[in-house]
């Protein structure tokens, strides 16, 4: 049995004396060609072997066929004048799996999946390689679809973001303004029940509320230090005055400003939330139309 060592570096083997006699007759195996023997520590040429001496000199003969394949072994059952195809299928199998994988990066892997599949498809013209072809026409297939879809999934899917944007930055809206309330709430509290001065509330209750950002609105102006205004006509106020405090405005969203306060004229004239966020005397917060409702709420005590 013998071993042989290509020209592309790899071991082909172990082989019988006949094979390598018919790989020197197809021209795969020259008298320059290492050749080990079984159990035999060194390579050695072909034409240093006693056994295959007669091929070779056939082969090399005048009158011998011309080669119809390149002088190279090939493989046990790879078929004759074929060329290794582990790039080609290499290739291929990438194609297919960036071109899957575009569903979840947003279709950067399809472009590659696209390039590497047309790559392959010509390779495997070449080679021959059928099982190479076919998962090249896939990932080609497959990363054109999903770039010609992705204009597609883009229009369904940005819609719904920025809809579900919208809802987060409300909800944050919403929990500003109830701690907001809470603040003046606890303020009262600590002072015989009035809430601050008109003019001051913001300052009044900042070391209630924790820090500045809750008096900032998610889509409020970032030049702004504030977003929220306080009922003037509660200023310095006692809580048991408000004949209807589940009625009565307490906070509501305005255009800006640190210690802004004033009545129904100052409510922000575009909502920033497609509503105006009203906080009430007793605490709880609602989101409130520009149109009908808005008008009727009271800011009397």
């Amino acid at each position: 049995m013998y071993t042989i060592l290509g020209k592309d570096g790899q071991e082909y083997g172990p082989v019988t004396e006949a094979e390598v006699r018919q790989w020197i007759a197809e021209g795969r195996v020259s008298a320059v060609t290492p050749i080990r023997k079984q159990d035999a520590p060194e390579w050695r040429p072909a034409r240093e072997f006693v056994e295959f001496a007669e091929a070779l000199r056939a082969h090399d003969s005048p009158n011998a066929p011309p080669r119809i394949a390149p002088e190279q072994p090939v493989a046990p059952g790879q078929p004759a004048g074929s060329v290794p195809q582990g790039k080609t299928s290499g290739l291929a199998i990438a194609s297919l799996v960036l071109g899957i994988l575009g569903i979840v990066t947003c279709g950067l892997t399809a472009v590659a999946g696209l390039i590497l599949g047309i790559v392959a498809l010509n390779k495997s013209s070449k080679t021959g390689d059928r099982s190479a072809r076919g998962f090249a026409l896939a990932g080609t297939i497959v990363s054109a679809v999903f770039l010609v879809l992705l204009p597609l999934l883009a229009g369904m899917l940005l819609p719904g973001l920025a809809a579900a944007k919208q809802k987060a930055s409300s909800i944050s809206c919403i929990s500003n303004v109830k701690q907001l309330c809470l603040g003046l709430m606890i303020y009262a509290d600590e002072n015989n029940g009035t809430l601050p001065s008109a003019d001051k509330w913001c300052d009044a209750i900042i070391s209630y509320v924790g820090n500045e950002t809750v008096f900032k609105c998610p889509e409020g102006a970032g030049t702004e230090r504030a977003h929220y205004g306080f009922n003037r006509k509660l200023s310095g106020v006692s809580l048991k005055q408000i004949e209807s405090p589940a009625t009565t405005v307490m906070i509501f969203e305005v255009s800006g400003g640190w210690n802004s306060s004033g009545g129904a004229d100052e409510v922000l004239a575009t909502p920033r939330h497609k509503s105006i966020v009203i906080g009430f005397a007793d605490g709880h917060c609602e989101t409130v139309p520009v149109a009908g409702r808005l008008k009727a709420l009271r800011w009397d005590p």
